[in-house]
Formats: structure tokens, C-alpha cells, sequence
């Protein structure tokens, strides 16, 4: 990254061939739909050439850091199209607007060795969040996979932000203690 940084084109080229099927399977997964994760997945190289310096290394890791922006850009998409379609006056149809899910990573050209390491750190992030306390879990459940913003989160349960905020920060210490290096 310090390398892209800087303009270099060539770097740039590496950070995406190493990373862009994790970038779109992120998003496709928020998503659910193909083409719009792959528009996402565009946006989010787009702005690690545009402002490399959102990456600050000593925040985290460049993996974590690049899965949250994956995320998040999925999710400000869903939020987009939502008010989008309200504003027109129309739902939002899973029928109409997804396509059965199903990706064949096989053809895809995905490494094995790196598919069967993407499987053993999932399987070690379900066992560190089957550990978490089930306040801590059922907040960062929501705020990773269910697309909801904190103040969203805190609404729904009917609890305080600052308590909200909390859980999801002794959440992800805990997770970082227990998943080491992988994070």
C-alpha cells in the first residue's frame, strides 16, 4: 500500500490481483446480486487508487481494513437502492432483483489453497463469535451481516447508543484476542 501510495501503477496491479475475488465475494454476499457487487467491488479498487491514505497501518491490518470498505460499500448500496425505491414508490422484490445465489467459484478461477485458508479462518471466526457473550454477538450480527448502523441497532433494541457502541467494541477486542494473527 505504501507503494500504491505513491502512483505506482504496477503495485496497484498486485493489491487487485491478490484481493479482487475476496473484494466481490464480500460484496456479493451483502449484495446477493452480481452485478451490483461487481459494481461495488469496482468502487472500492476506485478508492484504494484515489485515497490510498484511508489505510492507516497502524489502525489494523490491510485484509481487515479492505473487508470492512468491502462492507460497507455493499451496504451503503443497499441503503441507496432502498431509499431509491422508495422514493419511487416501489419494494424491493427478491424475486425481480436476485439472482439465485449461486456462484460457481470453480470457474472462477479461485485458488484452492487460498479457497480451503478463506474456510478455515471462517470456521475460526464462527467459533470466536459462538464464544462472545450473546449481547456482543447479537450487536455485531447486526452491524456486519444485517447492514444496520449503530444508532439503528440501538433503536431496534431499545437500548442506549453508548451501550450499543460498547458491546460492539469489547466484541471486536474479543474477537481480535481470540483470532491472533488471522485478523
Amino acid at each position: 500500500m505504501a507503494a500504491v501510495a505513491v502512483g505506482d501503477q504496477f503495485a496497484f496491479g498486485i493489491v487487485y490481483d491478490r484481493y479482487a475475488d475476496l473484494v466481490y465475494s464480500t460484496t456479493y454476499r451483502v449484495l446477493g446480486d452480481a452485478g451490483l457487487a461487481e459494481d461495488a467491488a469496482q468502487d472500492v479498487f476506485i478508492r484504494i487508487w484515489q485515497r490510498p491514505e484511508s489505510f492507516v497501518p497502524s489502525r489494523g491490518r490491510f485484509l481487515s481494513w479492505l473487508l470492512s470498505v468491502s462492507r460497507n460499500r455493499a451496504v451503503d448500496e443497499i441503503r441507496s437502492r432502498g431509499r431509491r425505491l422508495k422514493r419511487e414508490g416501489r419494494s424491493l422484490d427478491p424475486v425481480e432483483d436476485h439472482d439465485s445465489g449461486y456462484r460457481d467459484e470453480s470457474s472462477q478461477g479461485i485458488d484452492p489453497l487460498w479457497a480451503a485458508e478463506l474456510k478455515e479462518s471462517q470456521v475460526a471466526v464462527r467459533k470466536a463469535l459462538e464464544d462472545l457473550p450473546r449481547e456482543q454477538r447479537r450487536v455485531l450480527a447486526m452491524s456486519y451481516f444485517g447492514g444496520y448502523t449503530q444508532q439503528e441497532i440501538a433503536l431496534q433494541l431499545h437500548e442506549p447508543l453508548g451501550t450499543v457502541k460498547t458491546r460492539v467494541r469489547l466484541g471486536m477486542q474479543k474477537l481480535r484476542q481470540a483470532l491472533g494473527d488471522r485478523t
